[in-house]
């Protein structure tokens, strides 16, 4: 429920000049607590997520903020927040981020990344990809000092009716409850977008789709989920 907004902007902020600022806003109903009944009869069923991209002269900006609900309301909150410096004419761009949040059992660690970014588009940016390689300090874990890979995808097609875009996080945080130290997370989305329907008003921003978070060992969990939703998403431009 993150990051895939950010790669098609940013690419066409490495790519021409003027500023493009857009933000969107994603509900979406989470299968985890059917499908791992024993594992996360707990797990909240609705996150919604908010992302927001922003390009200046000197890079751009780019934040998400999960948070998800419960009968009792919001039991756990996450953002992220990354900045792209850019001064120059190629595909590479310095990458700086921060990453952290609250859940109902406590907080989650502050996190501090800091890299290089390769983004690539085609010509008429129907498609493209980020690949990303930072060093992440992780405030107060055992082991502080740690590394993240992150790559980022975006694929319109049929006319921009269809989008599938996601993301794939890999990296190092010694979990002394779970007894990992290496993270995967993966969020592929699939989207049909509405306002790309005959007969649908082109301002009609809203899709609906779905997303599966693929994971191994990630959310003081141990070994490897498969977790869909069924989502709502509404552009705003």
């Amino acid at each position: 429920m993150k990051k895939t907004f950010f790669t098609l902007f940013l690419g066409i902020l490495l790519s021409v000049s003027g500023a493009v600022s857009a933000q969107n806003i994603q509900m979406h109903y989470d299968f985890g607590r059917s499908l791992y009944d024993k594992d996360l009869n707990g797990r909240p069923l609705v996150t919604t997520t908010v992302e927001k991209f922003h390009p200046d002269n000197w890079g751009s900006t780019f934040f998400f903020v999960d948070m998800d609900y419960t009968s009792k309301g919001v039991t756990s909150a996450y953002w992220e927040i990354a900045r792209e410096l850019k001064f120059w004419k190629n595909p590479f761009s310095l990458h700086v981020e921060y990453n952290g949040g609250v859940f109902a059992g406590g907080t989650i660690n502050n996190a501090y990344l800091s890299g290089l970014t390769y983004t690539y588009n085609n010509a008429s940016f129907s498609r493209g990809f980020s690949l990303s390689a930072m060093y992440k300090y992780i405030q107060k874990n055992e082991s502080p000092n740690n590394f993240q890979l992150t790559g980022t995808w975006y694929m319109n097609f049929c006319n921009n009716l269809l989008t599938f875009s996601g993301f794939a996080d890999f990296w190092r945080e010694k979990n002394s409850f779970s007894g990992t130290e290496y993270t995967f997370l993966s969020e592929p989305q699939f989207w049909v977008n509405l306002n790309r329907v005959k007969g649908v008003n082109e301002k009609f921003n809203l899709s609906v789709g779905s997303e599966l978070e693929l994971s191994n060992n990630f959310g003081g969990r141990k070994g490897f989920y498969a977790i869909p939703t069924l989502a709502l998403k509404w552009t705003l431009n």
